[in-house]
């Protein structure tokens, strides 16, 4: 698989993980569209990247057409990178009584529902363009979690979801080998997103000093970086790669 002057979608694409790999895709040659709700932080960075900007809610079936039909008009689609969701933490029991199931439901319907959507509208118009060498016509990577394995204390509905992410993986893949695409799934430990970086810094430090090694939060580039590598490994093939610095998470 093959970077330059091929296209990408990016969920999640105005800011931290998304932001990087569409910076990493677009300094390869590729061209990218940038999904995200954020849309000044997305129309900036797009306009910085020479790609395109569709504002998108991935659980939105039109918003996902939206996005695929704006990477079509670019050129042929070889790619989707999930990044966009979120991670709310709430007790099952709390002070104030049981978890609210409209958030339950709203963080599966962003994180799975919405990664399920974006992936099953690129399939199909990735499954239609022509074949590169080995059969391959594109790859699909999503984003789960260390969360995934080791939920801690406050993550029932964040861990839940990104353990379905990571259960959709291998599925995904025999359902879309006969189509030539590869499915992908990168479960990131601690890591500098916005929401990390907003926290004060004696927290951040803490948060990265509990990775054994290196013994630091980890930085998007890093992800971005193991984005094109699984790009660009056509053996890469379902299955979730953790990218944590060996990392366990204790139950707070």
């Amino acid at each position: 698989m093959q970077i330059k002057d091929s296209v990408f979608i990016i969920t999640g694409g105005a800011s931290g993980l998304g932001a990087a790999t569409a910076a990493m895709l677009a300094q390869a040659g590729g061209k990218v569209v940038l999904a995200d709700v954020q849309v000044g932080a997305g129309e900036k960075l797009a306009a910085e990247l020479k790609g395109t900007f569709v504002k998108c809610d991935v659980t939105s079936e039109a918003d996902g057409q939206a996005v695929v039909a704006a990477a079509k008009a670019l050129g042929t689609l070889r790619g989707l990178i999930n990044c966009a969701g979120v991670a709310p933490a709430m007790k099952t029991v709390g002070k104030d009584g049981a978890h609210p199931l409209e958030l339950f439901q709203r963080v599966v319907n962003i994180n799975l529902v919405g990664t399920f959507n974006m992936c099953r509208l690129a399939a199909e118009a990735i499954a239609q363009t022509e074949a590169l060498e080995h059969g391959e016509r594109g790859v699909m990577i999503n984003t789960a979690s260390v969360a995934a394995f080791d939920g801690q204390i406050g993550q029932a509905a964040y861990a839940s979801s990104k353990a379905a992410v990571a259960g959709l993986t291998l599925p995904m893949a025999r359902d879309l080998s006969r189509n030539g695409i590869r499915v992908m799934t990168i479960a990131p430990g601690i890591f500098e997103t916005p929401m990390l970086l907003g926290m004060p810094a004696e927290v951040q430090d803490a948060l990265g000093k509990m990775v054994p090694f290196p013994s630091r939060l980890g930085k998007p580039a890093e992800y971005a970086q193991l984005a094109k590598a699984i790009i660009e490994n056509v053996m890469l093939n379902g299955e979730t790669i953790r990218l944590d610095g060996a990392i366990r998470m204790q139950p707070k």
